[in-house]
């Protein structure tokens, strides 16, 4: 049985500070080939498609397509507030490494 991936609510409230379901727009969270380490996050504000698999919280949603989901199985999508910056980040417990830079992994 596949997982679906956990998003916290320090996520779903900086989506709603951003107002995207406003906009009707949704985070998408999708995996791509490429990056240092062979796999990439990409993380943008997208309309949902009608595959999309939605994780709703706080009026806000999450879309995964179904080619990323296997990826992102029990993964946990995360806002962060640091020194250097604000991002969406993935705590993937699928990924065998990544890199510096958080956004490229390998499986």
């Amino acid at each position: 049985m596949q997982l679906p991936p956990k998003v916290t609510e320090r996520a779903f409230a900086r989506l709603a500070e951003i107002g995207a379901a406003d906009q009707g727009q949704a985070l998408r969270v999708a995996v791509e080939g490429g990056g240092c380490s062979g796999f990439q996050y990409d993380i943008r504000l997208d309309a949902p498609a009608e595959d999309d698999m939605v994780l709703e919280g706080q009026g806000q949603r999450v879309i995964i397509d179904t080619v990323s989901l296997p990826f992102l199985e029990n993964a946990v999508i995360d806002f962060t507030e640091e020194l250097i910056g604000a991002r969406f980040t993935i705590q993937n417990p699928n990924a065998t490494s990544s890199c510096g830079c958080g956004t490229s992994f390998s499986i």
